[in-house]
């Protein structure tokens, strides 16, 4: 079932055509729905063992309708032009820059193209399977970005097709490895729908321990009293997870400020507001399970709490 042949389809160009999306402006009252993008990450094969099939890797999420700012001249309102410069001769061609490995303070070791061609991995052009792990084994910590993983040819379909439902059927998380962005990066590989859903996982040394970083709280255990009163909070405020209910609020009051000063209008500033003073933690729990169950009304407790 290996897959040799390199003829090239439209099977991933049909669903990055589909997927097409220009960048919203500013002024746009609703942001359009993200799209896959134009060029995959990384392209390469899937391999199970000796099964195999051509295969793309595209974001899953992307930051199209982010507002983004440029640097201007305020005296001229002119777009400012980042220029690489050397700090003895001055401006530098882009082209022209070689990367290098500071060894010490001005003393580096110069990698060229053909240097970093020369240590790629299989991983480079290969996303090979490795184990098969509960979901549940992966600490949280270590999941990073997730992406959609598609066959890239007509004629590896089959073979990609067996390796979902494979997968599926276990109910096991697949761990490979892929160069990406001049870094071999664990992959985990997950069935949905009716594709693969790849998701990049952190490295051992860069995830911090979680023993260290909560080690200055100290070990000691509030009044039951108010545990119950809180757990009651949590129970009020329980739902399902709807991530279309929580929009960017800061970016929408972005769009509105934006809409604003482009037509003139003078602008007003609200005022901060002033920090309550918690004595009686107690009394702020007893009145959040009161009220409406807004988190609001607890934050003032938890400011104080840790202190």
């Amino acid at each position: 079932m290996a897959v040799s042949r390199r003829k090239k389809t439209v099977t991933a160009k049909k669903a990055v055509s589909a997927g097409r999306q220009g960048r919203a402006r500013d002024s746009d009252v609703e942001a359009k729905k993200p799209g896959l993008s134009r060029r995959p990450l990384w392209e390469g094969h899937l391999r199970l063992s000796l099964v195999s099939c051509p295969v793309a890797l595209y974001p899953a999420t992307t930051h199209t309708n982010d507002i983004s700012f440029h640097l201007l001249n305020p005296k001229t309102n002119n777009r400012i032009r980042m220029i690489p410069t050397d700090p003895d001769t001055g401006p530098v061609e882009r082209n022209d820059l070689v990367k290098g490995y500071e060894l010490e303070n001005n003393r580096y070791v110069v990698l060229t193209p053909e240097d970093l061609d020369a240590v790629k991995l299989e991983t480079t052009h290969t996303l090979d399977i490795e184990r098969f792990v509960d979901a549940g084994d992966i600490d949280r910590l270590y999941w990073n970005d997730p992406f959609f993983l598609l066959p890239s040819e007509d004629s590896g379909i089959e073979a990609y097709t067996v390796i979902r439902d494979a997968m599926a059927d276990a109910g096991r998380i697949a761990l490979g490895r892929v160069v990406m962005h001049t870094r071999e990066r664990l992959m985990a590989l997950e069935a949905r729908d009716n594709g693969l859903v790849a998701y990049s996982l952190r490295m051992a040394d860069e995830v911090i321990d979680a023993k260290k970083a909560f080690r200055d709280i100290p070990n000691k255990k509030p009044d039951r009293r108010m545990i119950e009163i809180a757990e009651k909070i949590i129970a009020q405020q329980e739902g399902p997870f709807a991530p279309a209910e929580f929009t960017d609020r800061y970016e929408k009051a972005l769009r509105d400020l934006i809409r604003s000063k482009e037509r003139g209008e003078k602008l007003v500033t609200a005022a901060p507001p002033e920090d309550t003073n918690v004595i009686d933690l107690m009394k702020v729990l007893q009145r959040s399970l009161k009220g409406s169950g807004k988190p609001a009304a607890a934050s003032p407790a938890r400011k104080r709490s840790a202190r």
